[in-house]
């Protein structure tokens, strides 16, 4: 042992060992820094600090065969024990990568990963794989050389969506998910993957005149392969024999079958009287529609008039004008003006379903006057249950239904329909907006809040998807983000959130003067608000009053009321089973309220 140890100085052995400690030691300071800026994998991070760690013995070896000697040949024997331990020091990092990598895809395939880690998936959309009959439509490619042409080319593209939506077994994009990849630069895999699809369809399309030329390619998303392609020049008057051949050629290539569900209907954004300018008038309006802004919203009802004018038997005109003039109404306006968009859009319905009884999108409008004006909470559910009926493969349905199970008080039952709705519309800020709400409904606020930032980044203009946003940091207790995020909210839905977000600070006056500017400004379109803020308060007597004057103006807000964590704290007071029984809501609910 004493002449062990007397090598062990003669080679410094130990100097070696600390110098070289200190050097990894600092070179894994360095390489984080660097790895949380470039946003390394933590699996990177992890091999490199084990080749550090073989690193240490291959200078152990180094420093006892050359610590005082000088330099010198490496000896034959050094060279077979530095082989040694690179050859295991490998073999180590292989199999460290490979078991690390094994339990990474076990954690994301358990059903409760989100809740053991949030940050590790999304815990709101459980991963599963990409069925292999499935396909977005991407929207066509403009070439007609004027931006106002962009309606053109995205009708066609909803035309598709709508038509492949009536196979069976496939799973086909909404239109609000696949757009939002318009002239989008990623792959096709990286495309794909952020859809959960296995197949794009894409192209370009030109009008010149009375002429229109179509280019339609269908791809393997995964490796960006070509199953199908083809170019087409027709007569504009030929379109929708066009769009019906493109069609039939796609869902062929994916062997796809028209739905035998015996509840389901077809449904399609086509006129009856097959009026190509009505059609395109429809389609300008659903592209503002889509845009989610009240002068938007104003400019699509203008073109649903239009297309209504064109043609007075076109039934889904009439639905889309009847859901713009009740979203206007519930979401942006008080008062009488809220009146008479209301009654606009009842006309609008009441028509609709006498010209088609088996359009979907009709049932959806009447629903959602039923619930937000006549609060007539089951012949809504109704409603929307017969809608899904007809388009089992539409998400919008699914949403729709989502948001009335919530109102009934089964927030686990509507967050389930509302995964599903985006299942199919991925990218949809209002359906995340409302699983957001719904998740903090539930008390799962770390899926809530990763739910409400996905919709603010899919929507970041929507007021109503950043009020929500807002409500979540308040449930969290975050309070001074819950105010920065208020004040960058603008308008009606502003002066709420600032109202919501000051009750939670020691600024009380700050506090007082937002709910008097919320009442002096807003007491007619916010009433069920300012009885929020009250329940923030902990002043139930007014909360209560106010929630009784929500109810003499019939403030849509009302639909909330079984999932709202602010009224809910006294959800045991007799006067909230009291007021339930008067607005005909259930009297109990699965949500929690604020403690």
């Amino acid at each position: 042992m004493t002449e062990f140890l007397q090598r062990l100085k003669q080679r410094k052995l130990v100097q070696w060992a600390i110098a070289y400690a200190a050097f990894a030691f600092a070179l894994i300071q360095v390489l984080d820094v660097i790895a949380q800026r470039f946003a390394w994998p933590d699996q990177l991070e992890r091999i490199l600090i084990l080749a550090l760690a073989v690193g240490f013995l291959v200078v152990l070896v180094l420093a006892w065969y050359h610590g005082e000697r000088g330099a010198q040949r490496v000896s034959g024997t050094e060279i077979v024990i530095l082989a040694l331990l690179l050859a295991i020091g490998g073999g180590l990092l292989w199999r460290f990568a490979r078991v690390s990598n094994a339990v990474a895809a076990s954690i994301a395939r358990s059903p409760d990963a989100a809740q053991r880690n949030p940050g590790s998936a999304s815990p709101t959309i459980p991963v599963a794989a990409i069925p292999a009959q499935s396909v977005a439509v991407l929207p066509l490619a403009n070439e007609s050389g004027e931006k106002d042409q962009q309606y053109f080319s995205d009708g066609l593209s909803e035309d598709l969506i709508n038509a492949l939506s009536q196979f069976g077994g496939l799973k086909v994009i909404s239109r609000n998910s696949s757009f939002q990849f318009r002239d989008s630069k990623q792959s096709s895999a990286a495309i794909g993957q952020a859809l959960g699809v296995a197949h794009l369809l894409e192209g370009s399309v030109q009008k010149l005149g009375d002429e229109v030329r179509i280019s339609a390619e269908l791809v393997n998303a995964a490796d960006g392969s070509t199953l199908w392609s083809q170019h087409y020049d027709r007569p504009y008057k030929d379109l929708f024999a066009l769009q019906d051949d493109i069609t039939q050629a796609v869902a062929g290539a994916l062997k796809a079958k028209l739905l035998a569900s015996s509840g389901a209907a077809r449904q399609s954004d086509r006129p009856p009287s097959g009026n190509l300018d009505a059609w395109n008038a429809y389609s300008r309006g659903r592209f503002y529609d889509a845009l989610i802004d009240p002068g938007d919203e104003r400019r699509a009802i203008g073109f649903y008039e239009h297309a209504i004018a064109l043609d007075p038997r076109y039934a889904r005109a009439y639905a889309s004008l009847s859901l713009s003039w009740t979203t206007l109404a519930g979401t942006f306006l008080g008062g009488e003006e809220q009146r008479q968009a209301f009654a606009k859009a009842r006309t609008a319905a009441n028509q609709a379903l006498r010209l088609d009884p088996d359009a979907a999108i009709a049932h959806d409008a009447r629903g959602l006057l039923l619930q937000w004006v006549d609060f007539d909470w089951g012949g809504a559910d109704a409603e929307y249950r017969r809608a899904l009926e007809l388009a089992p493969t539409d998400s919008t349905p699914r949403s729709i239904l989502g948001r009335s199970l919530a109102t009934l008080g089964h927030p686990q039952q509507a967050i389930s329909m509302l995964r599903m709705a985006i299942t199919t519309d991925p990218r949809n800020g209002r359906t995340w907006g409302w699983l957001g709400w719904t998740l903090a409904a539930a008390g799962q606020l770390d899926e809530a809040e990763q739910a409400a930032r996905k919709a603010h980044g899919l929507v970041p203009g929507s007021p109503f998807v950043s009020t929500g946003l807002v409500i979540v940091q308040i449930q969290r207790g975050e309070n001074k983000a819950a105010l920065l995020s208020a004040r960058q909210i603008p308008g009606l839905w502003g002066s709420i959130a600032v109202a919501f977000a000051s009750q939670g600070g020691d600024d009380h006056a700050a506090a007082d003067a937002a709910l008097q500017n919320l009442i002096a400004k807003q007491a007619d379109a916010a009433a069920y608000q300012i009885a929020e803020v009250y329940g923030l308060r902990r002043d139930p007597d007014n909360m209560f009053k106010w929630l009784d004057r929500a109810w003499d103006t019939r403030d849509s807000g009302l639909g909330r009321l079984l999932t709202d964590p602010f009224i809910l704290r006294y959800k045991d007071d007799p006067r909230f089973a009291a007021f339930c029984k008067k607005v005909g809501l259930p009297t109990t609910t699965d949500a929690k309220g604020m403690p």
